[in-house]
């Protein structure tokens, strides 16, 4: 996911991806805790999509 696609979509959708996001991050924890977790780089992928997704929200909501 990159910054440039996220800036066309308004704060809803935003607040929407925040949210399908940290959960998706919960889920990996919990297979990370549970050894089921195959390819940990994952967990810092989601991690940075979640801090992009809310900068991105933080400029748009600072803008607005």
């Amino acid at each position: 996911m990159k910054a440039s696609e996220l800036r066309g979509k308004d704060v809803a959708a935003l607040e929407k991806e925040v949210t399908d996001l940290l959960k998706a991050h919960f889920g990996l924890r919990m297979q990370k805790a549970t050894q089921q977790l195959s390819d940990t780089t994952q967990l810092g992928k989601i991690r940075r999509d979640i801090a992009r997704v809310k900068t991105v929200l933080a400029e748009k909501k600072k803008g607005a």
